[in-house]
């Protein structure tokens, strides 16, 4: 394990960015082909043009990525798409997380939130199955979890994306797109009343046993 540095929480003038709102996530790509290091790097060259506005760093379990949560959304369809090409099998694991009690380097600013828009990403042609989860971590105790939950999934039903409840998971499918604006958007309207809240899920594209029902 590695040691971090929570910094004294602090005033800001007006809206905190998202770097400083602890806004971030991280992928993991699994290529099931034989020359995986030249898909995966290729990828990720191909996916930079929509990292312009994000702090980016790759080592050798994932790539981090920290800014507006729209960009990155699109940055990780971008990635997932790209890897896919031509049929291959892709697995990604995606963790968004905002908040940031405990981030190396992130002052949360006390008395202020981050209210930002539902991500809209653009339409890869990729589709996707998924298995989603979302954690709301308030230390108050005092929000409403299942509600906020809830109010994700029934978005995930109005546009299309949600499959079935399942263990522990909520099940989608989709562009992968749709399933990270599903993913994103729910973690932001969370967002929105409980501070640190987290959100994760693995993406499967042309798997050999893909079930959508």
């Amino acid at each position: 394990m590695h040691s971090v540095t929570q910094e004294t929480p602090q005033e800001t003038q007006g809206t905190p960015t998202p770097q400083e709102f602890g806004v971030g996530g991280r992928i993991t790509l699994a290529v099931m082909s034989d020359d995986y290091i030249d898909v995966i790097l290729t990828a990720l060259a191909e996916a930079a043009a929509d990292a312009a506005e994000l702090d980016v760093a790759t080592d050798d379990v994932s790539t981090w990525a920290t800014g507006d949560e729209t960009a990155l959304a699109t940055y990780f369809a971008r990635l997932i798409a790209a890897a896919s090409r031509g049929g291959r099998h892709v697995s990604a694991t995606v963790m968004f997380s905002r908040g940031c009690p405990g981030e190396v380097r992130c002052a949360l600013p006390t008395g202020r939130g981050l209210v930002s828009p539902l991500p809209v990403v653009p339409p890869t042609g990729v589709t996707a199955s998924a298995q989603w989860a979302l954690y709301p971590l308030d230390d108050s105790g005092t929000a409403d979890h299942m509600r906020d939950i809830h109010a994700a999934i029934e978005a995930a039903r109005e546009n299309g994306s949600f499959v079935r409840s399942d263990r522990y998971t909520t099940r989608l499918h989709g562009d992968v797109a749709t399933v990270l604006e599903t993913v994103a958007g729910g973690w932001v309207r969370v967002g929105r009343t409980v501070p640190h809240v987290t959100t994760h899920v693995t993406i499967s594209v042309n798997s050999p046993s893909e079930v959508t029902a």
